[in-house]
């Protein structure tokens, strides 16, 4: 698989068979700038993992030009049907085979509300497996223990985590996370966007080091494959 940071928490990541992209908030990144163009675009899935708007700011104008089925928590699915967009409603523990592999929503402690006010339903995070890899997308999330369940289920190839504080869990609940799931080589998002969640990048991955874990920070546009 192929994973490209598009930014805060959005990624692109293409298998062999589906191109799926995670929460896209583009537009509305001052750090992304003409470095992507939604036009350009064309996801088959997008997967949502909460319902704040910088998680989901440019869904439906991507799933309009693309048809691409979003995938969500119920209330999150819901939303988007009720608005004509072709959806995949899940909720938490569940796990669905799609033609690309499979997905299971799992917990995320966090608030999720729509920038309306609609309820967005509780945050989650998925394991996405294809390609005979498996990767932890956590969503915006506190370190919590049900962490260490999916160890239980799955050998990670990858984690993708929250670092930026603040809203999140910061760098040393990280890596407290990635010995919960028993996975050394994590993806860090959710960072730098705005002064919030600022980080400093060499300390962030010097702490990673100690441990000895890998961290990559993706420039926006950059990828890795795993």
């Amino acid at each position: 698989m192929k994973v490209t940071f598009l930014g805060h928490a959005t990624l692109l990541i293409k298998t062999k068979l589906t191109t799926i992209l995670v929460d896209p908030f583009i537009t509305g990144n001052p750090l992304v700038k003409d470095k992507v163009n939604i036009d350009d675009l064309k996801p088959d899935y997008i997967l949502i993992t909460h319902a704040h708007q910088d998680h989901v700011l440019d869904v439906e104008v991507i799933a309009k030009q693309s048809d691409a089925t979003i995938v969500s928590n119920y209330e999150i699915a819901t939303y988007y049907e009720k608005k004509g967009f072709r959806v995949h409603p899940m909720n938490h523990g569940g796990a669905w085979n799609f033609d690309f592999g499979k997905l299971k929503y799992v917990n995320a402690i966090h608030t999720s509300t729509f920038a309306d006010g609609t309820n967005g339903g509780q945050p989650g995070g998925f394991v996405l497996s294809a390609d005979d890899k498996h990767i932890y997308i956590a969503g915006d999330t506190a370190l919590h223990m049900d962490m260490k369940l999916i160890p239980y289920s799955y050998t990670l190839d990858l984690a993708i985590l929250p670092i930026g504080d603040n809203f999140t869990m910061g760098v040393e609940d990280a890596i407290f996370a990635s010995d919960f799931i028993e996975c050394d080589t994590v993806l860090g998002y959710h960072y730098d966007t705005f002064g919030f969640i600022k980080i400093d990048q060499k300390e962030a991955k010097k702490r990673f080091l100690e441990e000895d874990k890998k961290l990559y920070l993706l420039a926006i546009g950059k990828s890795i494959l795993i």
